[in-house]
Protein backbone atom coordinates (compact mmCIF):
# COMPACT_ATOMS: atom_id res chain seq x y z
CA UNK A 1 0.00 0.00 0.00
CA UNK A 2 1.59 3.35 -1.16
CA UNK A 3 1.67 6.62 1.66
CA UNK A 4 0.61 9.44 0.37
CA UNK A 5 3.53 11.78 1.85
CA UNK A 6 2.88 15.26 2.37
CA UNK A 7 4.02 17.75 -0.23
CA UNK A 8 6.05 20.77 0.52
CA UNK A 9 6.71 24.27 -1.79
CA UNK A 10 9.53 24.37 -4.26
CA UNK A 11 10.81 27.36 -2.98
CA UNK A 12 11.78 29.00 0.11
CA UNK A 13 10.94 32.82 1.48
CA UNK A 14 13.65 35.09 1.46
CA UNK A 15 11.27 38.53 1.69
CA UNK A 16 8.35 39.27 3.57
CA UNK A 17 5.91 42.04 3.83
CA UNK A 18 4.23 42.55 6.56
CA UNK A 19 0.03 42.05 7.04
CA UNK A 20 -2.35 43.27 9.67
CA UNK A 21 -5.66 41.83 10.68
CA UNK A 22 -7.98 44.72 11.16
CA UNK A 23 -11.01 44.86 13.60
CA UNK A 24 -14.48 43.94 12.53
CA UNK A 25 -15.64 46.84 13.31
CA UNK A 26 -12.47 48.93 11.04
CA UNK A 27 -13.87 46.43 8.35
CA UNK A 28 -17.45 47.36 8.66
CA UNK A 29 -16.64 51.27 7.74
CA UNK A 30 -14.25 50.01 4.86
CA UNK A 31 -16.19 47.91 3.13
CA UNK A 32 -19.35 50.48 3.58
CA UNK A 33 -16.83 53.32 2.57
CA UNK A 34 -16.33 51.08 -0.97
CA UNK A 35 -19.44 50.71 -1.42
CA UNK A 36 -19.81 47.67 -1.01
CA UNK A 37 -17.29 46.87 -4.15
CA UNK A 38 -14.29 44.45 -3.16
CA UNK A 39 -12.26 46.20 -6.08
CA UNK A 40 -12.50 49.37 -4.27
CA UNK A 41 -10.95 49.00 -0.92
CA UNK A 42 -7.69 50.18 0.46
CA UNK A 43 -5.02 47.67 0.09
CA UNK A 44 -3.57 48.35 3.64
CA UNK A 45 -7.48 47.21 4.97
CA UNK A 46 -6.98 43.71 3.30
CA UNK A 47 -5.77 40.70 5.54
CA UNK A 48 -5.61 38.13 2.85
CA UNK A 49 -5.97 39.36 -0.52
CA UNK A 50 -7.44 36.99 -3.06
CA UNK A 51 -9.24 39.36 -5.34
CA UNK A 52 -6.86 37.84 -7.94
CA UNK A 53 -3.87 36.63 -9.64
CA UNK A 54 -3.16 38.63 -11.67
CA UNK A 55 -0.05 40.75 -11.36
CA UNK A 56 0.24 39.75 -7.84
CA UNK A 57 2.90 36.59 -7.78
CA UNK A 58 5.97 36.88 -6.04
CA UNK A 59 9.13 36.79 -9.03
CA UNK A 60 11.86 34.85 -7.82
CA UNK A 61 16.00 35.91 -7.35
CA UNK A 62 16.50 35.14 -11.09
CA UNK A 63 13.74 37.64 -12.17
CA UNK A 64 14.77 40.39 -9.29
CA UNK A 65 18.12 39.88 -10.74
CA UNK A 66 16.86 40.83 -15.11
CA UNK A 67 15.22 43.62 -13.95
CA UNK A 68 18.99 45.17 -12.76
CA UNK A 69 20.03 43.54 -16.90
CA UNK A 70 17.25 45.52 -18.32
CA UNK A 71 18.04 47.62 -21.79
CA UNK A 72 15.83 50.34 -21.49
CA UNK A 73 16.91 51.56 -25.13
CA UNK A 74 13.50 53.07 -26.90
CA UNK A 75 14.57 51.40 -29.88
CA UNK A 76 16.15 47.74 -30.79
CA UNK A 77 15.76 46.90 -27.08
CA UNK A 78 17.87 43.48 -26.25
CA UNK A 79 15.89 42.68 -23.48
CA UNK A 80 12.50 42.88 -26.40
CA UNK A 81 15.29 40.30 -28.34
CA UNK A 82 14.87 37.83 -25.10
CA UNK A 83 11.43 38.04 -24.49
CA UNK A 84 10.90 37.17 -28.19
CA UNK A 85 12.90 33.73 -27.98
CA UNK A 86 11.93 33.11 -24.92
CA UNK A 87 8.23 33.08 -26.59
CA UNK A 88 9.08 31.23 -29.24
CA UNK A 89 10.85 28.59 -27.77
CA UNK A 90 8.47 27.85 -24.76
CA UNK A 91 4.87 28.58 -27.23
CA UNK A 92 6.19 28.07 -30.31
CA UNK A 93 5.06 31.51 -31.59
CA UNK A 94 7.56 33.27 -34.21
CA UNK A 95 6.03 36.93 -34.00
CA UNK A 96 5.83 38.85 -30.70
CA UNK A 97 3.53 42.06 -30.07
CA UNK A 98 4.67 43.21 -26.24
CA UNK A 99 1.78 45.14 -24.38
CA UNK A 100 1.38 46.52 -21.45
CA UNK A 101 -1.24 43.40 -20.56
CA UNK A 102 -3.32 41.18 -21.59
CA UNK A 103 -6.53 43.60 -22.17
CA UNK A 104 -3.67 45.37 -24.37
CA UNK A 105 -3.39 42.42 -26.72
CA UNK A 106 -7.08 41.82 -27.08
CA UNK A 107 -7.87 45.48 -28.24
CA UNK A 108 -5.03 44.91 -30.77
CA UNK A 109 -6.09 41.87 -32.24
CA UNK A 110 -9.85 43.10 -32.14
CA UNK A 111 -9.06 45.98 -34.29
CA UNK A 112 -6.94 44.40 -36.76
CA UNK A 113 -9.70 41.24 -37.46
CA UNK A 114 -13.02 42.43 -36.11
CA UNK A 115 -15.18 44.12 -38.65
CA UNK A 116 -18.62 45.61 -37.48
CA UNK A 117 -21.11 42.80 -37.70
CA UNK A 118 -18.95 40.13 -37.56
CA UNK A 119 -19.03 37.17 -35.04
CA UNK A 120 -16.83 35.68 -32.59
CA UNK A 121 -17.07 32.54 -30.90
CA UNK A 122 -15.72 31.52 -27.76
CA UNK A 123 -15.66 29.21 -24.82
CA UNK A 124 -17.79 31.39 -21.85
CA UNK A 125 -17.43 35.09 -22.05
CA UNK A 126 -14.47 36.81 -19.97
CA UNK A 127 -15.48 40.49 -19.48
CA UNK A 128 -12.42 42.44 -21.13
CA UNK A 129 -12.57 40.23 -24.23
CA UNK A 130 -16.11 40.16 -24.80
CA UNK A 131 -15.47 44.55 -24.17
CA UNK A 132 -13.27 44.37 -27.19
CA UNK A 133 -14.77 42.37 -29.15
CA UNK A 134 -18.12 44.37 -29.00
CA UNK A 135 -15.99 47.70 -29.28
CA UNK A 136 -14.56 46.70 -32.11
CA UNK A 137 -18.57 45.95 -34.14
CA UNK A 138 -18.33 42.18 -33.14
CA UNK A 139 -20.40 40.14 -31.32
CA UNK A 140 -19.62 37.27 -28.71
CA UNK A 141 -21.49 33.86 -28.91
CA UNK A 142 -20.77 31.41 -26.23
CA UNK A 143 -19.69 27.88 -27.55
CA UNK A 144 -19.13 26.16 -24.41
CA UNK A 145 -20.39 22.63 -23.02
CA UNK A 146 -23.55 23.11 -21.21
CA UNK A 147 -21.97 21.15 -18.23
CA UNK A 148 -19.51 24.55 -17.65
CA UNK A 149 -22.78 26.08 -16.29
CA UNK A 150 -23.12 23.75 -13.79
CA UNK A 151 -21.50 23.69 -10.61
CA UNK A 152 -21.63 20.22 -9.67
CA UNK A 153 -20.63 19.29 -12.35
CA UNK A 154 -17.44 16.74 -12.45
CA UNK A 155 -16.85 16.83 -15.93
CA UNK A 156 -12.65 17.00 -16.47
CA UNK A 157 -12.52 18.77 -18.78
CA UNK A 158 -15.43 21.97 -18.54
CA UNK A 159 -13.75 24.12 -20.75
CA UNK A 160 -14.48 22.35 -23.65
CA UNK A 161 -15.62 23.47 -26.81
CA UNK A 162 -19.18 22.44 -27.71
CA UNK A 163 -18.63 21.94 -31.45
CA UNK A 164 -22.32 20.90 -32.55
CA UNK A 165 -22.59 24.62 -31.18
CA UNK A 166 -19.69 25.94 -33.50
CA UNK A 167 -21.10 24.19 -36.59
CA UNK A 168 -24.50 26.09 -35.69
CA UNK A 169 -22.96 29.27 -34.90
CA UNK A 170 -20.97 29.22 -38.51
CA UNK A 171 -23.88 27.79 -40.16
CA UNK A 172 -26.31 30.65 -38.73
CA UNK A 173 -23.74 33.46 -39.87
CA UNK A 174 -21.50 32.16 -42.65
CA UNK A 175 -17.63 31.21 -41.77
CA UNK A 176 -16.72 34.48 -43.80
CA UNK A 177 -18.46 36.92 -40.91
CA UNK A 178 -16.23 34.68 -38.51
CA UNK A 179 -13.05 36.08 -38.02
CA UNK A 180 -11.47 33.89 -35.27
CA UNK A 181 -12.41 31.56 -32.72
CA UNK A 182 -10.85 32.98 -29.31
CA UNK A 183 -10.82 29.53 -26.88
CA UNK A 184 -9.81 30.39 -23.44
CA UNK A 185 -7.51 28.12 -21.75
CA UNK A 186 -8.64 27.41 -18.16
CA UNK A 187 -11.92 29.67 -18.50
CA UNK A 188 -11.67 31.86 -15.69
CA UNK A 189 -15.48 32.18 -15.54
CA UNK A 190 -15.68 28.81 -15.50
CA UNK A 191 -14.30 27.90 -12.54
CA UNK A 192 -10.52 28.05 -14.02
CA UNK A 193 -11.54 24.97 -15.73
CA UNK A 194 -9.49 23.31 -18.66
CA UNK A 195 -9.93 22.73 -22.21
CA UNK A 196 -8.81 18.82 -23.27
CA UNK A 197 -5.84 18.51 -26.03
CA UNK A 198 -8.13 16.67 -28.06
CA UNK A 199 -11.00 19.85 -27.62
CA UNK A 200 -8.24 22.15 -29.08
CA UNK A 201 -7.19 19.60 -31.97
CA UNK A 202 -10.70 19.23 -32.60
CA UNK A 203 -11.18 23.17 -33.00
CA UNK A 204 -8.50 23.70 -35.01
CA UNK A 205 -9.30 20.59 -37.69
CA UNK A 206 -12.71 22.13 -38.07
CA UNK A 207 -11.57 25.61 -38.41
CA UNK A 208 -8.93 25.91 -40.87
CA UNK A 209 -11.02 24.50 -44.04
CA UNK A 210 -13.39 27.69 -43.26
CA UNK A 211 -10.30 29.87 -42.78
CA UNK A 212 -11.18 30.94 -39.44
CA UNK A 213 -8.56 31.47 -37.17
CA UNK A 214 -8.05 29.70 -34.03
CA UNK A 215 -6.87 32.53 -31.35
CA UNK A 216 -6.60 31.68 -27.85
CA UNK A 217 -6.38 33.24 -24.42
CA UNK A 218 -3.39 31.63 -23.26
CA UNK A 219 -3.18 33.25 -20.15
CA UNK A 220 -3.53 30.20 -18.25
CA UNK A 221 -2.32 27.71 -20.59
CA UNK A 222 0.72 26.52 -18.00
CA UNK A 223 -2.31 25.52 -15.98
CA UNK A 224 -4.54 23.75 -18.49
CA UNK A 225 -1.58 21.48 -19.64
CA UNK A 226 -1.15 20.38 -16.19
CA UNK A 227 -4.59 19.18 -16.18
CA UNK A 228 -4.13 17.85 -19.44
CA UNK A 229 -1.34 15.79 -17.86
CA UNK A 230 -3.34 14.83 -14.91
CA UNK A 231 -6.66 13.88 -16.58
CA UNK A 232 -6.24 12.93 -20.34
CA UNK A 233 -4.95 9.50 -21.27
CA UNK A 234 -1.45 9.67 -23.34
CA UNK A 235 -0.01 12.85 -21.25
CA UNK A 236 0.71 11.07 -17.99
CA UNK A 237 4.38 10.81 -18.77
CA UNK A 238 4.71 14.33 -20.92
CA UNK A 239 6.21 17.53 -18.98
CA UNK A 240 4.26 20.39 -18.78
CA UNK A 241 6.44 22.41 -21.48
CA UNK A 242 5.98 20.04 -23.56
CA UNK A 243 2.13 20.25 -23.28
CA UNK A 244 2.07 24.21 -23.59
CA UNK A 245 3.75 23.86 -27.05
CA UNK A 246 1.27 21.44 -28.30
CA UNK A 247 -1.68 23.08 -27.13
CA UNK A 248 -0.20 26.42 -28.52
CA UNK A 249 0.28 24.56 -31.76
CA UNK A 250 -3.46 24.15 -32.66
CA UNK A 251 -3.66 27.88 -32.92
CA UNK A 252 -2.77 31.05 -35.27
CA UNK A 253 -2.15 32.78 -32.32
CA UNK A 254 -2.84 33.73 -28.58
CA UNK A 255 -3.49 36.75 -26.33
CA UNK A 256 -1.40 36.39 -22.58
CA UNK A 257 -1.60 38.50 -19.95
CA UNK A 258 1.88 37.74 -18.61
CA UNK A 259 0.63 38.85 -14.92
CA UNK A 260 -0.42 35.14 -14.67
CA UNK A 261 1.27 31.74 -15.80
CA UNK A 262 4.46 34.33 -16.15
CA UNK A 263 4.81 34.97 -13.07
CA UNK A 264 5.42 38.94 -13.59
CA UNK A 265 3.82 42.18 -12.37
CA UNK A 266 2.78 43.68 -15.20
CA UNK A 267 3.00 43.07 -19.13
CA UNK A 268 1.72 40.96 -21.69
CA UNK A 269 1.49 39.86 -25.33
CA UNK A 270 -0.17 39.22 -28.33
CA UNK A 271 1.53 36.18 -30.49
CA UNK A 272 1.09 35.33 -34.02
CA UNK A 273 2.10 32.85 -36.29
CA UNK A 274 0.99 35.21 -39.63
CA UNK A 275 3.88 37.98 -40.27
CA UNK A 276 1.52 39.88 -41.99
CA UNK A 277 -0.69 40.09 -38.95
CA UNK A 278 1.53 40.91 -36.94
CA UNK A 279 2.74 44.03 -39.36
CA UNK A 280 -0.34 44.96 -39.26
CA UNK A 281 -0.96 44.28 -35.16
CA UNK A 282 2.14 46.76 -34.79
CA UNK A 283 1.07 49.68 -36.57
CA UNK A 284 -1.70 49.62 -34.04
CA UNK A 285 1.37 49.10 -30.94
CA UNK A 286 2.69 52.16 -32.41
CA UNK A 287 -0.45 54.15 -31.83
CA UNK A 288 -1.51 53.11 -28.59
CA UNK A 289 1.00 51.04 -26.81
CA UNK A 290 4.66 51.99 -27.58
CA UNK A 291 7.28 51.47 -29.68
CA UNK A 292 7.17 47.61 -31.55
CA UNK A 293 10.53 46.52 -29.58
CA UNK A 294 8.93 47.37 -26.19
CA UNK A 295 5.20 47.70 -26.73
CA UNK A 296 3.78 48.72 -23.11
CA UNK A 297 6.66 47.16 -21.41
CA UNK A 298 10.02 48.77 -20.50
CA UNK A 299 12.87 47.21 -20.84
CA UNK A 300 13.32 45.34 -16.89
CA UNK A 301 9.49 44.25 -17.66
CA UNK A 302 10.77 42.25 -20.79
CA UNK A 303 13.77 41.01 -19.20
CA UNK A 304 11.99 39.66 -16.19
CA UNK A 305 8.92 38.28 -18.60
CA UNK A 306 11.03 36.21 -20.62
CA UNK A 307 12.79 34.61 -17.37
CA UNK A 308 9.72 34.06 -15.83
CA UNK A 309 8.35 32.34 -19.00
CA UNK A 310 11.44 29.45 -18.71
CA UNK A 311 11.01 29.33 -15.36
CA UNK A 312 7.15 28.33 -14.88
CA UNK A 313 8.23 25.68 -17.08
CA UNK A 314 11.86 24.42 -15.76
CA UNK A 315 10.48 21.95 -14.36
CA UNK A 316 6.65 20.19 -13.37
CA UNK A 317 7.40 21.29 -9.75
CA UNK A 318 5.80 24.63 -9.68
CA UNK A 319 2.73 24.02 -11.64
CA UNK A 320 2.48 20.96 -9.31
CA UNK A 321 2.51 23.04 -5.97
CA UNK A 322 0.61 25.94 -7.54
CA UNK A 323 -2.37 24.14 -8.53
CA UNK A 324 -1.88 22.08 -5.51
CA UNK A 325 -2.44 24.52 -3.11
CA UNK A 326 -5.62 25.81 -5.09
CA UNK A 327 -6.71 22.30 -4.52
CA UNK A 328 -6.16 22.57 -0.79
CA UNK A 329 -8.25 25.38 -0.23
CA UNK A 330 -10.84 23.67 -2.38
CA UNK A 331 -10.39 20.59 -0.05
CA UNK A 332 -10.90 22.47 3.02
CA UNK A 333 -13.95 24.24 1.81
CA UNK A 334 -15.56 21.91 0.73
CA UNK A 335 -15.20 19.46 3.52
CA UNK A 336 -17.16 22.33 5.45
CA UNK A 337 -20.07 21.73 3.73
CA UNK A 338 -19.90 24.88 1.42
CA UNK A 339 -21.47 24.73 -1.96
CA UNK A 340 -17.88 24.93 -4.59
CA UNK A 341 -17.60 24.81 -8.26
CA UNK A 342 -16.04 21.37 -9.21
CA UNK A 343 -13.66 19.96 -10.19
CA UNK A 344 -11.76 22.67 -8.34
CA UNK A 345 -10.18 24.92 -11.11
CA UNK A 346 -6.42 26.03 -11.32
CA UNK A 347 -5.99 29.53 -10.26
CA UNK A 348 -8.81 30.02 -7.13
CA UNK A 349 -11.62 28.47 -5.48
CA UNK A 350 -14.85 29.80 -6.87
CA UNK A 351 -17.91 29.67 -4.03
CA UNK A 352 -21.05 28.91 -5.30
CA UNK A 353 -22.82 32.12 -4.49
CA UNK A 354 -26.55 31.12 -5.96
CA UNK A 355 -26.13 28.07 -3.68
CA UNK A 356 -25.02 29.44 -0.37
CA UNK A 357 -27.02 32.54 -0.50
CA UNK A 358 -30.09 30.70 -1.58
CA UNK A 359 -32.44 33.51 -0.01
CA UNK A 360 -31.53 36.38 -2.23
CA UNK A 361 -32.82 36.41 -5.79
CA UNK A 362 -30.20 37.26 -8.18
CA UNK A 363 -31.19 41.07 -8.81
CA UNK A 364 -29.71 41.58 -5.32
CA UNK A 365 -26.35 40.60 -6.03
CA UNK A 366 -25.98 37.13 -4.14
CA UNK A 367 -22.59 36.79 -5.32
CA UNK A 368 -21.56 41.12 -4.17
CA UNK A 369 -23.31 40.32 -0.88
CA UNK A 370 -21.22 37.68 -0.76
CA UNK A 371 -17.83 38.70 -1.34
CA UNK A 372 -18.45 41.76 1.10
CA UNK A 373 -19.74 39.53 3.99
CA UNK A 374 -16.68 37.74 3.43
CA UNK A 375 -14.39 40.31 3.66
CA UNK A 376 -16.27 41.69 7.11
CA UNK A 377 -15.75 38.45 8.42
CA UNK A 378 -11.87 37.95 8.35
CA UNK A 379 -10.36 40.83 6.52
CA UNK A 380 -9.85 38.35 2.98
CA UNK A 381 -10.95 40.34 0.10
CA UNK A 382 -12.46 37.54 -3.13
CA UNK A 383 -14.16 39.16 -6.15
CA UNK A 384 -17.73 38.96 -7.57
CA UNK A 385 -18.68 36.51 -10.91
CA UNK A 386 -21.69 36.77 -11.53
CA UNK A 387 -24.76 38.84 -12.68
CA UNK A 388 -22.86 42.42 -11.87
CA UNK A 389 -19.46 40.73 -13.63
CA UNK A 390 -22.05 39.94 -17.06
CA UNK A 391 -23.12 43.36 -17.03
CA UNK A 392 -26.20 44.14 -19.39
CA UNK A 393 -27.50 43.37 -22.70
CA UNK A 394 -26.78 46.45 -25.21
CA UNK A 395 -29.94 45.93 -26.95
CA UNK A 396 -32.62 45.60 -24.24
CA UNK A 397 -30.81 47.27 -21.33
CA UNK A 398 -31.78 44.37 -18.91
CA UNK A 399 -29.19 42.84 -16.65
CA UNK A 400 -27.42 39.42 -18.50
CA UNK A 401 -28.21 36.80 -16.34
CA UNK A 402 -25.45 34.09 -16.08
CA UNK A 403 -26.87 30.77 -14.73
CA UNK A 404 -23.31 30.98 -12.86
CA UNK A 405 -23.34 33.33 -9.86
CA UNK A 406 -19.89 33.05 -8.11
CA UNK A 407 -17.31 34.23 -5.73
CA UNK A 408 -14.14 34.03 -7.03
CA UNK A 409 -11.05 33.04 -4.33
CA UNK A 410 -7.81 33.44 -6.68
CA UNK A 411 -4.30 32.36 -5.45
CA UNK A 412 -1.23 34.40 -5.90
CA UNK A 413 1.31 32.22 -7.07
CA UNK A 414 4.15 32.03 -4.40
CA UNK A 415 2.90 34.70 -1.65
CA UNK A 416 0.60 32.66 0.33
CA UNK A 417 1.19 29.77 2.71
CA UNK A 418 -1.18 26.58 3.82
CA UNK A 419 -1.81 28.46 7.10
CA UNK A 420 -3.57 31.85 5.21
CA UNK A 421 -5.89 28.94 3.12
CA UNK A 422 -6.37 27.58 6.20
CA UNK A 423 -7.43 30.92 7.88
CA UNK A 424 -9.30 31.29 4.28
CA UNK A 425 -11.34 28.22 4.97
CA UNK A 426 -12.37 28.70 8.37
CA UNK A 427 -13.65 32.63 7.32
CA UNK A 428 -15.66 30.56 4.34
CA UNK A 429 -17.14 28.11 6.51
CA UNK A 430 -18.18 30.77 9.56
CA UNK A 431 -20.17 32.93 7.10
CA UNK A 432 -21.36 30.42 5.74
CA UNK A 433 -23.12 29.29 8.70
CA UNK A 434 -24.40 32.47 9.40
CA UNK A 435 -25.81 33.13 5.37
CA UNK A 436 -29.05 33.70 6.41
CA UNK A 437 -27.87 37.10 8.02
CA UNK A 438 -26.11 38.40 4.30
CA UNK A 439 -28.38 41.04 3.05
CA UNK A 440 -28.81 41.73 -0.67
CA UNK A 441 -27.57 45.02 -2.56
CA UNK A 442 -28.55 47.15 -5.00
CA UNK A 443 -26.46 50.06 -7.24
CA UNK A 444 -26.15 53.02 -6.00
CA UNK A 445 -23.87 54.09 -8.96
CA UNK A 446 -23.60 52.02 -12.09
CA UNK A 447 -21.25 52.30 -14.39
CA UNK A 448 -21.48 51.59 -18.49
CA UNK A 449 -19.35 49.42 -19.36
CA UNK A 450 -17.11 46.89 -16.99
CA UNK A 451 -19.62 47.94 -14.06
CA UNK A 452 -18.01 45.13 -11.57
CA UNK A 453 -14.59 47.74 -11.60
CA UNK A 454 -16.01 50.64 -10.19
CA UNK A 455 -19.47 49.95 -9.13
CA UNK A 456 -20.93 50.83 -6.21
CA UNK A 457 -23.55 49.64 -3.94
CA UNK A 458 -25.58 49.97 -0.35
CA UNK A 459 -27.76 46.85 1.32
CA UNK A 460 -31.53 46.44 0.78
CA UNK A 461 -33.30 47.02 3.95
CA UNK A 462 -35.40 44.33 5.51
Amino acid sequence: MTVRRSWAEPWKIKMIEPIRMTAPEHRQEAIREAGYNTFLLQSDDVYIDLLTDSGTSAMSENQWAGIMLGDEAYAGSRSYRHLCEAIEEIYGYPETVPTHQGRGAEHILSQILIRPGDVIPGNMYFTTTRFHQEYAGGKFVDVIIDEAHDPASTHPFKGNVDLAKLAAVVEEHGAERIPYICPETNVNLAGGQPMSMENLRQVWEFCRPLGILVMLDATRALENAWFIKQRETGYQDRSVREILKEICSYSDGATVSSKKDNLVNIGGFLALRDPELARRARALLVAFEGLQTYGGMSGRDMEALARGIREMVETDDHVRARVGQVEYLGRLISEAGVPIVVPVGGHGVFLDARAILAHLPQDHFPAQALAAALYVDSGVRGMERGIVSAGRNKETGDHNRPRLELVRLTIPRRVYTQSHMDVTAESVAAVYAEREQVRGLRFTYEPPDLRFFQARFEPIEA
